[in-house]
């Protein structure tokens, strides 16, 4: 579905304030992969899921999607087919806009747009039903302000608006990191709920080890621009965060760890 070919990315090139944050990176996922992310600051995990999500272009290789070369399309282009979750919560919706009004936005992306004027009935049933799944009480709040909503709240809804119309890839940049624990855990739970409901395809960063680990069925580490590690399958169901915390600090790593990741 995803494919990531030596994929490289130096920001501020030639200046005293030079990072390469990519180096050659070589990816693939496959239809229905749910690949968690950890690494510590500056691993460049947060810079490869821009770079698929067209963000940043590369300074060189390739990023194929469902065998189509899309290294060239803008971000834009690329959200037709791609659902992105952001860690703000305050991003990914639009606050002044209605709960109804957002959900037909996510609902028309990559869609041809007509001079038909509201939301039919039946759309608007569809998206009472949507809402009901999330099990805050939103569905009854169609027409309130989505800038009156928690970051939680708003963090559901925009989970929901990313997998309305079912993405090529889903996109979760530390979509859990501003929330509270029991938040969170929420969120995460309606997370693996959409993926597992339309098998969907996932890249989730994080820097919380524990849910690394317990999400998804392949989790990727990342050093200085690298893929360093890689487990799947039932080896990671057998995986511990000590695991984790060893393998940081037997490839050198461990002084990138941030007290939130060791903490979490």
């Amino acid at each position: 579905m995803l494919k990531v070919e030596n994929v490289s990315k130096t920001f501020n090139a030639g200046t005293i304030t030079e990072k390469k944050a990519l180096k050659g990176i070589n990816l693939e996922l496959a239809d229905g992969d749910f690949v968690t992310v950890i690494g510590g600051n500056g691993a460049g995990k947060s810079t490869l899921l821009n770079l698929i999500a067209g963000v940043h272009s590369c300074d060189e290789g390739k990023i194929f999607l469902d065998d189509k070369d899309i290294t060239d399309d803008k971000e834009h282009v690329r959200a037709k087919y791609l659902g992105r979750v952001f860690q703000d919560p305050m991003m990914g919706t639009a606050a002044s806009m209605e709960i109804e009004e957002n959900l037909a936005l996510a609902y028309r992306r990559g869609k041809s747009r007509g001079l038909k004027w509201g939301v039919s009935p039946n759309e608007k049933k569809d998206y009472v039903e949507k809402l009901a799944m999330l099990d805050l009480g939103l569905e009854n709040r169609m027409h309130a302000k989505v800038g009156l909503l928690s970051g939680g709240q708003r963090q559901a809804l925009t989970l929901l608006m990313a997998t309305l119309q079912k993405p090529k890839v889903l996109l979760l940049d530390e979509h859990t990191a501003a929330l509270d624990p029991k938040t969170a855990k929420k969120v995460l739970e309606l997370t693996e709920h959409f993926i597992k409901k339309d098998n969907l395809t996932a890249f989730m960063v994080t820097h919380n080890m524990h849910d690394a680990i317990q999400y998804g069925n392949r989790l990727i580490m990342m050093l200085d621009g690298h893929i360093v590690y890689e487990v799947a399958g039932e080896e990671k169901k057998k995986l511990t965060v000590n695991d984790l915390l060893e393998k940081f600090a037997v490839l050198g790593n461990s002084s990138s760890l941030s007290d939130k990741m060791i903490l979490s």
